[in-house]
Protein backbone atom coordinates (compact mmCIF):
# COMPACT_ATOMS: atom_id res chain seq x y z
CA UNK A 1 0.00 0.00 0.00
CA UNK A 2 1.26 3.49 -1.18
CA UNK A 3 0.29 6.04 1.38
CA UNK A 4 0.05 6.05 5.48
CA UNK A 5 -2.36 9.12 5.22
CA UNK A 6 -5.88 8.69 6.90
CA UNK A 7 -6.64 6.44 4.32
CA UNK A 8 -4.14 4.44 3.81
CA UNK A 9 -3.45 3.48 7.13
CA UNK A 10 -6.66 2.87 8.31
CA UNK A 11 -7.36 0.55 5.23
CA UNK A 12 -4.04 -0.72 6.51
CA UNK A 13 -4.78 -1.37 10.15
CA UNK A 14 -8.30 -2.82 9.00
CA UNK A 15 -7.19 -5.10 7.46
CA UNK A 16 -4.04 -6.48 9.79
CA UNK A 17 -6.27 -6.59 12.72
CA UNK A 18 -8.70 -9.02 10.08
CA UNK A 19 -4.87 -11.10 9.56
CA UNK A 20 -4.31 -9.75 6.68
CA UNK A 21 -0.74 -9.30 5.50
CA UNK A 22 0.26 -5.73 4.78
CA UNK A 23 2.64 -3.19 3.93
CA UNK A 24 2.53 0.59 3.94
CA UNK A 25 4.73 2.95 2.29
CA UNK A 26 5.23 6.60 2.92
CA UNK A 27 8.03 8.90 1.44
CA UNK A 28 7.63 10.77 4.55
CA UNK A 29 10.52 9.97 6.78
CA UNK A 30 8.22 11.17 9.84
CA UNK A 31 4.75 11.26 9.79
CA UNK A 32 4.26 14.39 11.70
CA UNK A 33 5.80 16.20 8.73
CA UNK A 34 3.03 17.46 5.78
CA UNK A 35 0.90 18.09 8.60
CA UNK A 36 -1.73 20.25 5.98
CA UNK A 37 -5.17 19.65 7.25
CA UNK A 38 -7.74 22.14 8.81
CA UNK A 39 -9.31 18.65 10.75
CA UNK A 40 -12.44 19.47 12.00
CA UNK A 41 -14.31 16.47 12.05
CA UNK A 42 -17.77 15.78 13.49
CA UNK A 43 -18.86 14.15 17.04
CA UNK A 44 -19.86 11.39 15.00
CA UNK A 45 -17.38 10.33 13.29
CA UNK A 46 -15.04 10.70 16.31
CA UNK A 47 -17.17 7.49 18.28
CA UNK A 48 -17.57 5.94 14.46
CA UNK A 49 -13.51 5.09 13.48
CA UNK A 50 -12.88 5.13 17.51
CA UNK A 51 -10.59 8.10 17.75
CA UNK A 52 -8.93 8.50 20.66
CA UNK A 53 -8.30 11.91 23.40
CA UNK A 54 -4.21 12.10 22.06
CA UNK A 55 -5.17 12.99 18.08
CA UNK A 56 -7.73 15.69 19.43
CA UNK A 57 -6.52 19.60 19.35
CA UNK A 58 -9.63 20.59 20.93
CA UNK A 59 -13.63 20.39 20.70
CA UNK A 60 -16.02 22.89 19.53
CA UNK A 61 -19.51 23.86 20.30
CA UNK A 62 -20.44 27.10 17.92
CA UNK A 63 -19.92 28.05 14.67
CA UNK A 64 -18.40 31.63 13.74
CA UNK A 65 -18.78 33.18 9.89
CA UNK A 66 -17.63 36.20 9.41
CA UNK A 67 -19.24 37.72 5.58
CA UNK A 68 -18.55 40.33 3.20
CA UNK A 69 -20.50 42.33 4.61
CA UNK A 70 -18.47 42.73 7.93
CA UNK A 71 -20.90 41.21 9.96
CA UNK A 72 -20.20 38.28 12.17
CA UNK A 73 -22.97 35.57 12.44
CA UNK A 74 -22.49 32.84 15.61
CA UNK A 75 -24.68 29.77 16.08
CA UNK A 76 -23.90 27.88 19.31
CA UNK A 77 -24.94 25.07 21.31
CA UNK A 78 -23.82 23.35 25.03
CA UNK A 79 -23.13 20.15 23.62
CA UNK A 80 -19.76 19.57 21.68
CA UNK A 81 -20.68 19.64 18.36
CA UNK A 82 -17.09 18.30 17.31
CA UNK A 83 -13.27 18.42 17.57
CA UNK A 84 -9.99 19.84 15.56
CA UNK A 85 -8.16 16.85 15.22
CA UNK A 86 -4.02 17.18 15.64
CA UNK A 87 -3.12 15.88 11.85
CA UNK A 88 0.31 14.79 12.56
CA UNK A 89 -0.85 12.53 15.99
CA UNK A 90 -3.70 11.06 14.31
CA UNK A 91 -1.40 9.94 11.62
CA UNK A 92 0.84 8.17 14.24
CA UNK A 93 -1.95 6.95 16.18
CA UNK A 94 -3.02 5.05 13.14
CA UNK A 95 0.54 3.64 12.29
CA UNK A 96 0.59 2.60 15.69
CA UNK A 97 -2.42 0.64 15.58
CA UNK A 98 -1.31 -0.56 12.15
CA UNK A 99 1.84 -1.71 13.19
CA UNK A 100 0.63 -3.04 16.82
CA UNK A 101 -1.92 -5.90 14.35
CA UNK A 102 0.97 -6.80 12.73
CA UNK A 103 1.22 -4.63 9.92
CA UNK A 104 4.36 -3.39 8.00
CA UNK A 105 5.47 0.08 8.08
CA UNK A 106 8.31 1.80 6.00
CA UNK A 107 8.83 5.07 6.11
CA UNK A 108 10.87 7.18 3.70
CA UNK A 109 10.36 4.60 0.93
CA UNK A 110 8.89 6.11 -2.73
CA UNK A 111 6.89 4.24 -5.28
CA UNK A 112 8.36 4.35 -8.67
CA UNK A 113 5.56 2.07 -10.85
CA UNK A 114 4.44 -1.42 -10.93
CA UNK A 115 4.12 -3.98 -13.02
CA UNK A 116 1.52 -7.41 -13.11
CA UNK A 117 3.32 -10.29 -11.48
CA UNK A 118 3.33 -13.87 -13.50
CA UNK A 119 1.70 -15.50 -10.15
CA UNK A 120 -1.48 -13.20 -11.17
CA UNK A 121 -0.11 -10.45 -7.99
CA UNK A 122 1.30 -7.44 -8.37
CA UNK A 123 4.91 -6.03 -8.20
CA UNK A 124 5.67 -2.55 -6.79
CA UNK A 125 8.74 -1.31 -7.56
CA UNK A 126 10.25 1.11 -4.68
CA UNK A 127 13.45 3.70 -3.59
CA UNK A 128 13.94 2.95 0.22
CA UNK A 129 14.99 5.26 3.02
CA UNK A 130 18.22 4.99 1.73
CA UNK A 131 18.29 5.40 -2.17
CA UNK A 132 18.57 1.67 -2.96
CA UNK A 133 15.74 -0.32 -5.21
CA UNK A 134 13.58 -2.35 -4.33
CA UNK A 135 10.82 -4.43 -5.10
CA UNK A 136 7.52 -5.70 -3.42
CA UNK A 137 5.20 -8.58 -4.47
CA UNK A 138 1.71 -8.40 -3.52
CA UNK A 139 -1.73 -9.79 -4.36
CA UNK A 140 -2.88 -6.31 -4.33
CA UNK A 141 -1.37 -2.33 -4.55
CA UNK A 142 -3.56 0.17 -3.33
CA UNK A 143 -2.85 3.88 -4.13
CA UNK A 144 -3.47 5.58 -1.38
CA UNK A 145 -0.85 8.81 -2.48
CA UNK A 146 -3.81 11.28 -1.97
CA UNK A 147 -4.50 13.74 -4.69
CA UNK A 148 -0.80 13.11 -6.10
CA UNK A 149 -1.97 10.13 -7.72
CA UNK A 150 1.24 8.53 -8.01
CA UNK A 151 0.40 5.20 -9.28
CA UNK A 152 -3.87 5.06 -10.47
CA UNK A 153 -2.68 8.37 -12.33
CA UNK A 154 -5.29 11.02 -13.38
CA UNK A 155 -6.95 9.09 -16.65
CA UNK A 156 -8.54 10.87 -19.23
CA UNK A 157 -12.68 11.79 -18.18
CA UNK A 158 -13.03 15.10 -19.66
CA UNK A 159 -16.71 14.88 -19.13
CA UNK A 160 -16.05 14.86 -15.25
CA UNK A 161 -13.40 17.69 -14.78
CA UNK A 162 -10.96 17.97 -12.67
CA UNK A 163 -11.46 20.93 -9.95
CA UNK A 164 -8.06 21.93 -7.97
CA UNK A 165 -7.75 24.36 -4.77
CA UNK A 166 -4.65 25.39 -3.08
CA UNK A 167 -4.29 26.13 0.39
CA UNK A 168 -2.11 27.69 3.31
CA UNK A 169 -2.36 27.00 7.19
CA UNK A 170 0.00 28.55 9.93
CA UNK A 171 0.25 27.54 13.68
CA UNK A 172 0.12 30.77 15.95
CA UNK A 173 1.06 31.07 19.64
CA UNK A 174 -1.45 33.53 20.91
CA UNK A 175 -1.89 35.30 24.16
CA UNK A 176 -4.49 34.45 26.63
CA UNK A 177 -6.70 37.00 25.48
CA UNK A 178 -6.78 36.28 21.71
CA UNK A 179 -7.04 31.93 22.79
CA UNK A 180 -10.18 33.39 24.57
CA UNK A 181 -11.90 34.91 21.78
CA UNK A 182 -11.93 32.05 19.65
CA UNK A 183 -11.69 29.03 21.78
CA UNK A 184 -14.84 26.23 21.09
CA UNK A 185 -15.38 27.66 17.68
CA UNK A 186 -15.13 27.25 14.06
CA UNK A 187 -14.56 30.38 12.65
CA UNK A 188 -14.89 31.06 8.70
CA UNK A 189 -14.20 34.28 6.98
CA UNK A 190 -16.54 34.49 3.54
CA UNK A 191 -16.34 36.74 0.94
CA UNK A 192 -14.32 38.30 -2.55
CA UNK A 193 -12.69 41.05 -0.30
CA UNK A 194 -11.68 38.22 2.41
CA UNK A 195 -10.50 35.56 0.23
CA UNK A 196 -11.38 36.14 -3.44
CA UNK A 197 -12.59 32.17 -4.77
CA UNK A 198 -12.14 30.76 -1.37
CA UNK A 199 -12.28 31.17 2.69
CA UNK A 200 -10.72 31.48 5.35
CA UNK A 201 -10.83 30.13 8.72
CA UNK A 202 -9.41 29.84 12.25
CA UNK A 203 -9.81 27.10 14.70
CA UNK A 204 -8.73 26.32 18.22
CA UNK A 205 -5.85 23.64 18.91
CA UNK A 206 -4.28 23.46 22.09
CA UNK A 207 -4.51 26.66 24.61
CA UNK A 208 -2.80 29.04 23.39
CA UNK A 209 -2.80 27.91 19.76
CA UNK A 210 -4.88 28.43 16.99
CA UNK A 211 -5.09 27.28 13.29
CA UNK A 212 -5.13 30.19 10.74
CA UNK A 213 -5.56 29.06 7.14
CA UNK A 214 -6.57 30.31 3.73
CA UNK A 215 -7.76 28.21 0.53
CA UNK A 216 -9.26 28.92 -2.87
CA UNK A 217 -9.87 27.19 -6.09
CA UNK A 218 -8.01 27.78 -8.78
CA UNK A 219 -9.21 29.39 -11.64
CA UNK A 220 -6.88 29.85 -14.91
CA UNK A 221 -9.44 32.49 -16.43
CA UNK A 222 -8.75 35.68 -13.98
CA UNK A 223 -5.71 36.48 -11.89
CA UNK A 224 -5.72 35.72 -8.17
CA UNK A 225 -3.96 36.81 -5.44
CA UNK A 226 -0.84 35.14 -3.69
CA UNK A 227 -1.99 32.63 -0.75
CA UNK A 228 0.65 34.77 1.58
CA UNK A 229 -1.11 38.06 0.55
CA UNK A 230 -4.44 36.74 1.60
CA UNK A 231 -2.49 35.40 4.86
CA UNK A 232 -1.16 38.63 6.01
CA UNK A 233 -4.28 40.78 5.32
CA UNK A 234 -6.52 37.86 7.38
CA UNK A 235 -3.88 38.44 10.10
CA UNK A 236 -4.27 41.87 10.34
CA UNK A 237 -7.85 42.00 10.02
CA UNK A 238 -8.68 39.17 13.06
CA UNK A 239 -5.75 41.17 14.98
CA UNK A 240 -3.88 38.27 15.22
CA UNK A 241 -0.92 39.86 13.30
CA UNK A 242 1.83 39.96 16.30
CA UNK A 243 0.71 36.27 16.97
CA UNK A 244 4.02 33.82 16.79
CA UNK A 245 4.07 32.15 14.32
CA UNK A 246 5.04 27.79 15.15
CA UNK A 247 4.82 26.67 11.86
CA UNK A 248 3.96 27.15 8.26
CA UNK A 249 2.45 24.37 5.87
CA UNK A 250 0.43 24.31 2.76
CA UNK A 251 -1.02 21.98 0.43
CA UNK A 252 -3.26 20.65 -2.88
CA UNK A 253 -6.42 19.11 -2.95
CA UNK A 254 -7.61 17.89 -6.13
CA UNK A 255 -10.78 16.29 -6.99
CA UNK A 256 -13.08 15.32 -9.83
CA UNK A 257 -17.01 16.97 -9.53
CA UNK A 258 -18.77 14.21 -10.06
CA UNK A 259 -16.43 11.66 -8.51
CA UNK A 260 -15.77 9.70 -11.43
CA UNK A 261 -12.21 8.57 -11.16
CA UNK A 262 -10.22 5.58 -12.14
CA UNK A 263 -10.60 3.33 -8.81
CA UNK A 264 -8.76 -0.08 -10.38
CA UNK A 265 -7.20 -1.50 -12.88
CA UNK A 266 -6.67 -5.01 -12.21
CA UNK A 267 -4.77 -5.69 -8.94
CA UNK A 268 -4.10 -1.71 -8.14
CA UNK A 269 -6.44 -0.20 -6.67
CA UNK A 270 -7.34 3.32 -5.73
CA UNK A 271 -8.49 5.17 -2.21
CA UNK A 272 -9.10 8.21 -0.34
CA UNK A 273 -7.94 11.34 -2.36
CA UNK A 274 -7.07 9.01 -5.28
CA UNK A 275 -10.97 8.25 -6.08
CA UNK A 276 -11.86 12.20 -5.33
CA UNK A 277 -13.47 11.60 -1.97
CA UNK A 278 -12.76 15.08 -0.07
CA UNK A 279 -15.48 17.07 0.89
CA UNK A 280 -14.84 20.20 -1.77
CA UNK A 281 -17.57 22.53 0.06
CA UNK A 282 -15.33 22.72 3.00
CA UNK A 283 -12.22 21.59 2.20
CA UNK A 284 -12.23 18.71 4.56
CA UNK A 285 -10.73 15.29 3.16
CA UNK A 286 -10.33 13.05 6.29
CA UNK A 287 -13.61 11.61 7.32
CA UNK A 288 -14.40 10.25 3.89
CA UNK A 289 -10.47 8.99 3.03
CA UNK A 290 -11.40 6.77 6.54
CA UNK A 291 -14.59 5.70 5.32
CA UNK A 292 -13.34 4.82 1.89
CA UNK A 293 -10.86 2.77 3.74
CA UNK A 294 -13.14 0.75 5.56
CA UNK A 295 -15.56 -0.22 2.46
CA UNK A 296 -12.69 -1.45 0.42
CA UNK A 297 -11.28 -3.26 3.27
CA UNK A 298 -14.54 -5.09 3.76
CA UNK A 299 -14.15 -6.35 0.09
CA UNK A 300 -10.25 -6.86 0.06
CA UNK A 301 -11.26 -9.53 2.81
CA UNK A 302 -13.34 -11.48 0.25
CA UNK A 303 -12.42 -10.32 -3.41
CA UNK A 304 -13.98 -11.42 -6.33
CA UNK A 305 -12.98 -10.75 -9.96
CA UNK A 306 -15.37 -7.33 -9.88
CA UNK A 307 -13.77 -5.97 -6.95
CA UNK A 308 -13.49 -2.55 -8.71
CA UNK A 309 -17.03 -2.35 -9.79
CA UNK A 310 -18.16 -3.49 -6.75
CA UNK A 311 -15.84 -1.46 -4.72
CA UNK A 312 -17.35 2.05 -6.73
CA UNK A 313 -20.72 1.07 -6.25
CA UNK A 314 -20.36 0.50 -2.38
CA UNK A 315 -18.16 3.88 -1.94
CA UNK A 316 -21.18 5.82 -3.42
CA UNK A 317 -24.13 4.34 -1.52
CA UNK A 318 -21.97 4.71 2.20
CA UNK A 319 -21.03 8.40 1.34
CA UNK A 320 -24.28 8.98 -0.08
CA UNK A 321 -25.93 10.99 -2.96
CA UNK A 322 -25.76 14.50 -1.04
CA UNK A 323 -21.59 14.18 -1.21
CA UNK A 324 -22.20 13.71 -4.65
CA UNK A 325 -23.72 16.81 -5.58
CA UNK A 326 -22.07 18.87 -2.58
CA UNK A 327 -19.02 18.94 -5.75
CA UNK A 328 -21.16 20.43 -8.42
CA UNK A 329 -22.59 22.93 -5.07
CA UNK A 330 -18.85 23.91 -4.18
CA UNK A 331 -17.58 24.41 -7.62
CA UNK A 332 -20.33 27.30 -7.81
CA UNK A 333 -20.04 28.72 -4.16
CA UNK A 334 -16.33 29.06 -4.53
CA UNK A 335 -15.39 30.34 -7.94
CA UNK A 336 -18.44 32.15 -8.39
CA UNK A 337 -17.39 34.37 -5.70
CA UNK A 338 -15.13 37.56 -7.20
CA UNK A 339 -17.51 40.07 -7.24
CA UNK A 340 -19.62 42.58 -5.50
CA UNK A 341 -22.35 40.69 -7.06
CA UNK A 342 -21.34 37.61 -5.82
CA UNK A 343 -21.11 38.56 -2.45
CA UNK A 344 -24.29 39.73 -2.20
CA UNK A 345 -25.44 36.36 -3.28
CA UNK A 346 -23.56 34.89 -0.27
CA UNK A 347 -25.16 37.36 2.08
CA UNK A 348 -28.47 36.48 0.81
CA UNK A 349 -27.57 32.61 1.79
CA UNK A 350 -26.11 33.65 4.67
CA UNK A 351 -29.17 35.54 6.18
CA UNK A 352 -31.46 32.28 5.27
CA UNK A 353 -28.56 30.70 7.57
CA UNK A 354 -29.43 32.39 10.66
CA UNK A 355 -32.75 30.67 10.97
CA UNK A 356 -30.74 27.68 11.77
CA UNK A 357 -29.21 25.56 14.73
CA UNK A 358 -25.93 25.29 15.33
CA UNK A 359 -26.71 21.03 14.98
CA UNK A 360 -28.64 22.24 11.71
CA UNK A 361 -25.56 24.02 10.23
CA UNK A 362 -23.13 21.04 10.94
CA UNK A 363 -25.41 19.02 9.48
CA UNK A 364 -25.72 21.18 6.26
CA UNK A 365 -21.34 21.50 6.18
CA UNK A 366 -20.64 17.95 7.02
CA UNK A 367 -23.83 15.84 6.10
CA UNK A 368 -24.78 18.14 3.16
CA UNK A 369 -28.33 18.24 4.68
CA UNK A 370 -29.63 20.49 1.87
CA UNK A 371 -33.55 20.09 2.99
CA UNK A 372 -33.39 22.54 5.39
CA UNK A 373 -33.62 25.09 2.87
CA UNK A 374 -36.58 23.16 0.91
CA UNK A 375 -37.41 24.05 -2.82
CA UNK A 376 -35.45 27.54 -2.19
CA UNK A 377 -32.18 25.78 -2.13
CA UNK A 378 -32.81 23.87 -4.99
CA UNK A 379 -31.47 26.19 -8.14
CA UNK A 380 -28.45 27.05 -6.04
CA UNK A 381 -27.48 24.09 -5.82
CA UNK A 382 -28.28 23.29 -9.49
CA UNK A 383 -26.32 26.81 -10.25
CA UNK A 384 -29.41 28.23 -11.02
CA UNK A 385 -30.85 31.68 -10.20
CA UNK A 386 -29.68 33.69 -7.23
Amino acid sequence: MVGAGPAGAELGRCLAKAGVDVCVIDRLPDLRRAAFSSAAMPMAAVEEFGLPAQVVGSRWTSWNLLGPSGQWRAWQQQQPLGVVLDFGALRCWLSEQLQAWGGCLQLGWTALGSESAADGGVITHCRDASGARRSIRSDWLIDASGQQRALIGDGALAPDPMVSGVGLEWLLQVNQQQWLRWQGSLSFVLGSQWVPQGYGWVFPMQPGVLKLGVCRLLDPRRPQPGLQTLQQQLLAQLDLANAEVLDRHGGLMRSRIRRQDCHGRGRLVALGDAVSTGNLLGGEGIRHAMTSARVLASLLQHPQADLTSRYRKALRQQLGWRWNLSGRLARRTWLGLHSPKSDQRLEHWLRALERCSAVELSALLFDYRFERFGWRALPYVLGLGR
